[in-house]
């Protein structure tokens, strides 16, 4: 019960606190577009950016981790695409709507605060190897499995399709965040010095990122009204929140992976789908109810299964 209380609670509890004031018209919904902007085109890749820029890549690259984690992944995105095309019979578009959502875990606004709480700022850094190149992979996959998708019958060639998805990857705050983020470590690995007042601005920056991301979560969250298809909507949730951790964990051991990246791999690889699976659906108009109330269930589900993790986790 302390794990529950001392570590995952508070979490929730910021974004419980988003979402109340929300329902209460407390704070406007151009207000928490407002907030969401400001979180996640600013502040959000600003955090990658420090964290990326000071992160020991000889240190903390661990082969088998990240092997683990998007194994679990993309194992994750399959089953869910394969059993929304032909069982469930969705369009072709909303598989693979519905796949990015068993897909992409919210292993920033949520993973970071969850690992940080419980085991401390330091045990972080595994967290971050996998967010350096989780977005980057993970948007360029599912934007390129959208463009195939939706370019059937239009006779593109494959590299007008890779251009659509490489333009689309390269344009999001977060990409840009932890690209430079990457050039600002290879500078730092070569003798250059940033003056501490550039670092102080960039850490104050960073420290607003995650309360107002995670008060702001609230706020969108409230505006998802549980309703879709229900099959599918646990679809997602199974994929995201059962298959997705325990094909890392069981790979974390075959890997016989160091506490430290077994424990950030497990714990990002259980999280809830975040508001960017949302997103990508409203994107392209395909699953967005699906999408939105995965997004809310999952996130209230994920409260058990945090704890569940913690507590048998070394």
């Amino acid at each position: 019960m302390t794990i529950l209380f001392d570590v995952i609670l508070p979490v929730f509890i910021i974004i419980g606190f988003g979402y109340l004031v929300a329902w209460r018209k407390m704070f406007s919904e151009v207000g928490v577009d407002g907030l969401m902007r400001f979180a996640q085109n600013f502040a959000v890749p600003v955090l990658l950016f420090t964290n990326v820029a000071r992160l020991d890549i000889a240190e903390n690259f661990n082969l088998g981790m990240w092997i683990a984690f998007y194994t679990g992944a993309f194992l994750s995105y399959f089953i869910g695409w394969a059993v929304a095309l032909w069982y469930l019979k969705r369009s072709p578009e909303d598989a693979v709507a519905i796949g990015f959502c068993c897909l992409f875990s919210n292993s920033l606004l949520l993973g970071i605060p969850i690992m940080e709480r419980a085991y401390g700022p330091e045990a972080i850094s595994g967290n971050v190897a996998i967010i350096a190149i989780h977005s980057p992979l993970l948007y360029t996959f599912g934007i390129t499995m959208m463009e195939i998708t939706r370019s059937r019958g239009q006779n593109l060639r494959i590299g007008q399709v890779a251009m659509r998805a490489m333009s689309g990857v390269l344009h999001t705050p977060l990409i840009i965040g932890i690209l430079s983020g990457a050039v600002m470590n290879l500078l730092l690995q070569v003798g250059l010095t940033m003056p501490q007042g550039f670092w102080s601005a960039a850490d104050m920056m960073a420290r607003a990122a995650l309360p107002a991301a995670l008060f702001g979560m609230g706020g969108v969250l409230y505006r998802y009204r549980p309703e879709g298809d229900s099959t599918a909507i646990v679809l997602c949730c199974v994929c995201s929140l059962v298959i997705h951790p325990v094909t890392t964990y069981g790979l974390g051991h075959l890997f016989q992976l160091p506490t430290g990246a077994m424990r950030s791999a497990v714990i990002t690889a259980a999280m809830a789908p975040g508001v960017n699976a949302y997103l990508f659906a409203a994107i392209y108009n395909s699953a967005k109810r699906v999408a939105a109330t995965t997004v809310l269930v999952s996130t209230g589900l994920s409260i058990l299964t945090i704890w569940f993790w913690i507590s048998i986790l070394p």
